[in-house]
């Protein structure tokens, strides 16, 4: 029982490791200046270290010291995690561009009538070689960190479950297996409100004292303090690896003990071409294929789908999915699994209430393609603007000689979003006690000519606020009826093929799940979403994060491709 207590805090405290890098990609990326592309990549990294080492680890299973493998993998996982973080202790404070001069600079981003040539604006002032070293050194790290991570996994999930199986009772066995798999899905959670709590102090809360930081977690150019909870999380699995060492290799078995099968490899290529033949088999593996796929791309991009589309912060989409949409797929898990037990179903009513748990899913996540809000209207990128001595959206700004690659949202007084006050032409900047920007005034670009324009800081928003619940209780749902499938499914596979088979045949269902789901899964998404944006972010002359999205297209992408794979599964 101490050593399921152990395994259980192990891996949730891995579990935390893995999911917070997906609470804090929207964040990584813009500090970073990501692509949603790369972004996706580094996030399926860690399968690839897992899935090269899985099947070895599961066939030398039986013959070496189970515990404290399980503690030196944890130890890896643990290095990971403070390798996470590293990056933001190699690289200089985060600058953005602003409209006060501060202790770091006097470049501002206002409207400056008559000013000599184009100014250079502060995000993108510091293009050196050093800097774009620096970048690549950060990508460097983060992947390398993310393959340790996946290797240092491998013996933790395989070697706990089989320690566990020959040593508890048969009897116990699967409570205890119940008890684990519960905390791997509760892991997620805990790993998203981790984020919801990180993402709210300002990233280099280390560096730069309070009263020096602009920002509010509110405005589009907030950067929270990622690198935090990997600390949190990597220092929670180096505790939990440390009663490995102390377990012994074998335990005396509880009363009324399981067997287990020996793997050979001998038998290896056998066993897969039979398990591979067997139709039931295959195709409810593709089916879970298909649903990992979907949720793969939930999990890694849902925080930054839900900050776009209802201009939510990135604290918040961090919270809602913590707080609904993971605990809604463990009550999936949990119904599915007892109308299991209460019917005691055949194999075919297995199928039947898969299907009819993906059909359900498909019905309520089809109105969820057009929930969502327009693109905000954006000066200059998604809208023209007209008034002002210059006409036309360019125009009425010339005179400022603008930063080229200023990012600085302000909400016109005319509900028109401009890039920088600068882009708005205003020329008058208002502060409050505490140094934060009250509003913006003097702005020629607004409505009403050289005086009468005001704008305050921020994005306009995207204005659908009304929706947002709907959203939400849908995905949730739909979130709920598609995982009713998930323990129905287990059963058909575990059910149909031989019992000689089965510790092999979970494993190369696990192998299959990684390289055709989790590990494209992510890298899909984010190259799908990257089509859909409509202003990049320049830095040294390549394209970096983008800044705004076509939010239809994005919505019509990024669901279409959610409803593609569930009809997939179906």
């Amino acid at each position: 029982q101490f050593f399921v207590f152990c395994h259980g805090l192990l891996q949730l405290s891995q579990l935390l490791v893995s999911g917070y890098l997906k609470s804090s990609i929207s964040t990584i990326e813009r500090r970073y200046g990501l692509s949603s592309q790369t972004s996706g990549l580094l996030a399926s990294f860690n399968e690839v270290g897992n899935t090269l080492l899985i099947v070895f680890v599961s066939y030398f299973g039986s013959r070496v010291h189970r515990p404290r493998l399980i503690g030196c993998g944890a130890i890896l996982v643990s290095l990971a995690g403070f390798l996470m973080s590293l990056p933001h202790f190699i690289t200089g404070p985060y600058k953005y561009d602003q409209s006060v001069a501060s202790a770091f600079s006097n470049v501002t981003d206002l409207c400056r009538p008559g000013a000599p040539g184009p100014r250079g604006n502060l995000s993108g002032a510091a293009c050196t070689p050093r800097t774009a070293r620096e970048n690549h050194e950060v990508l460097l790290v983060m992947f390398i960190a993310q393959a340790l991570l996946g290797i240092g996994g491998v013996p933790i999930q395989p070697f706990g479950i089989s320690y566990i199986d020959d040593f508890a009772s048969e009897r116990n066995s699967p409570l205890y297996l119940g008890i684990l798999f519960s905390v791997t899905v509760i892991g997620p959670g805990v790993a998203f409100m981790l984020g919801s709590a990180m993402l709210r102090l300002y990233v280099d809360v280390d560096k730069v004292s309070g009263d020096r930081v602009q920002l509010t977690h509110k405005d589009p150019r907030w950067v929270g303090a990622w690198w935090l909870g990997f600390l949190v999380a990597a220092s929670l699995v180096a505790l939990s690896a440390v009663p490995y060492f102390f377990f012994p290799r074998e335990m005396p078995r509880e009363v009324g003990g399981g067997c287990r099968f020996p793997l050979f490899l001998s038998d290896f290529p056998l066993v897969l071409l039979r398990n591979l033949r067997h139709p039931v088999y295959l195709l409810v593996v593709l089916a879970q294929v298909n649903l990992s796929a979907m949720v793969a791309g939930l999990a890694t991009f849902m925080g930054k789908f839900l900050e776009r589309q209802f201009s939510l912060t990135a604290s918040l989409a961090n919270m809602i999915i913590g707080a609904v949409n993971i605990p809604g797929a463990m009550v999936g898990i949990v119904v599915g699994g007892a109308i299991l037990k209460r019917f005691q179903m055949s194999l075919k009513q297995c199928s039947a209430m898969c299907v009819l748990g993906m059909l359900l899913c498909l019905l309520v996540a089809f109105p969820l393609l057009f929930l969502g809000c327009p693109t905000q209207r954006v000066a200059g990128v998604t809208y023209s603007v007209s008034p002002g001595p210059g006409r036309g959206s360019e125009g009425c700004s010339l005179p400022c000689t603008c930063p080229e690659d200023a990012y600085n949202p302000v909400c016109g007084a005319d509900a028109i979003e401009y890039v920088s006050p600068c882009s708005a032409g205003c020329q008058v900047v208002n502060v409050g006690a505490d140094s934060s920007v009250l509003n913006y005034t003097g702005c020629i670009c607004i409505s009403g000519g050289w005086n009468v324009g005001s704008a305050e800081p921020g994005t306009c928003g995207t204005g659908c606020s009304h929706l947002f619940v709907p959203f939400v209780v849908l995905s949730c749902l739909a979130g709920i009826l598609a995982s009713t499938s998930h323990t129905p499914s287990f059963m058909l596979i575990l059910r149909s093929i031989q019992p000689e088979d089965k510790s092999l045949a979970v494993g190369v269902q696990f192998m299959l799940l990684r390289v055709l789901a989790w590990m494209p899964g992510p890298v899909l998404y984010g190259s799908a979403i990257d089509t859909t944006c409509i202003l990049w972010e320049k830095q040294c002359g390549r394209k970096a994060a983008c800044r705004y999205y076509d939010n239809t297209l994005f919505r019509h992408r990024y669901l279409g491709l959610q409803l593609f794979f569930e009809a997939g599964a179906f």
